[in-house]
C-alpha cells in the first residue's frame, strides 16, 4: 500500500508541473530561453545521475540477473525511446518559439505528450516497486526534466491558437495520462514475475538516450563560454543532487 502511495502521490506531483507554462508568460524572451538552458542542464545532470547513481547499481545490485539479458534490457530502452522519438514524433524543444515544433498540428502535440506522461508514469511505479529510495531519485529525475518540457508544450500550445485556460487544461490532461501508467504498471507488477527487474535497465536505458541524445544537443546551440560554464556548473549540480539522495 506504501509504494500505491508514494507512486501515485508522486506521479500527481509531477503531473501537477503541467501548469507551470502560465508562469513564464510574463518573462521576456531572451530571459526565457536564459532560464530554460540552465533548466536542461539541470535536468541532463540528474537523468545522468539518476541512470548511473542510482538505477545500474540497483540492479546489478540483484545477484540472481543475467548480465547479457540486463545489458539487452538497457539497449532496448535505448532504442525504445529512439523509435519514440523517430516515430511518434515526440520531440522535446525546449525554446518556446521553436520552429519544429510550431509546425505540428496541436493534437499531434498532444498525442506525443500523454504518450511521454504515460510511459514516465510507468518508470516512476517500476522504480517505487523496486526501492523507494530509488522511487524518488527517479520521480526528481523526471520532474526536473519535466520542467523545460512543459514549458515547451505550453508555448506550442499557445502559438497553436488556444487559449491559455485551454491549454493548461490540455497540459494538464496529459500530465495526468502519468497516473495511468503508474497505475498500469504497479497492477502489473503485482502480478508479473520479473516485470520490475526488466522494466529498471529500460527505464535506465531511457534516461540515458534523452539526457545524451536529446537534451545535450540543445545545449551546444549555446556557444558562449559563460553559458558553457553555467551549463556545466547545472550539470554538475543535478549530478550532486542524485549522489546525495544514494546516501
Amino acid at each position: 500500500m506504501t509504494v500505491w502511495m508514494y507512486t501515485i502521490l508522486s506521479v500527481l506531483g509531477v503531473s501537477l508541473l503541467s501548469l507551470i507554462g502560465v508562469f513564464t508568460l510574463s518573462l521576456s524572451k531572451d530571459r526565457l530561453n536564459q532560464m530554460m538552458h540552465l533548466l536542461v542542464s539541470f535536468a541532463v545532470g540528474s537523468l545522468f545521475g539518476g541512470a548511473f547513481i542510482h538505477l545500474l547499481p540497483e540492479i546489478f545490485s540483484n545477484e540472481s540477473i543475467n548480465d547479457i539479458w540486463t545489458s539487452l534490457f538497457l539497449l532496448s530502452g535505448i532504442l525504445l525511446f529512439f523509435v519514440l522519438e523517430k516515430f511518434v514524433r515526440w520531440r522535446h524543444c525546449h525554446d518556446e518559439d521553436c520552429e519544429e515544433h510550431t509546425q505540428h498540428l496541436v493534437p499531434m502535440n498532444l498525442v506525443g505528450d500523454s504518450l511521454h506522461n504515460f510511459i514516465d508514469g510507468i518508470l516512476i511505479a517500476v522504480a517505487f516497486q523496486a526501492d523507494i529510495q530509488l522511487g524518488f531519485a527517479t520521480t526528481i529525475a523526471v520532474a526536473l526534466h519535466e520542467l523545460p518540457q512543459e514549458i515547451g508544450d505550453f508555448g506550442v500550445l499557445i502559438q497553436g491558437g488556444l487559449t491559455v485556460k485551454r491549454a493548461l487544461a490540455y497540459n494538464l490532461l496529459t500530465g495526468l495520462m502519468g497516473v495511468v501508467g503508474a497505475v498500469l504498471a504497479l497492477i502489473i507488477g503485482s502480478t508479473a514475475q520479473g516485470f520490475v527487474h526488466a522494466l529498471l535497465p529500460i527505464t535506465a536505458g531511457g534516461f540515458i538516450y534523452i539526457a545524451g541524445s536529446d537534451l545535450i544537443p540543445e545545449l551546444h546551440r549555446h556557444q558562449d563560454p559563460r553559458k558553457s560554464i553555467a551549463q556545466l556548473f547545472f550539470m554538475i549540480l543535478g549530478i550532486a543532487i542524485m549522489a546525495l539522495l544514494a546516501r
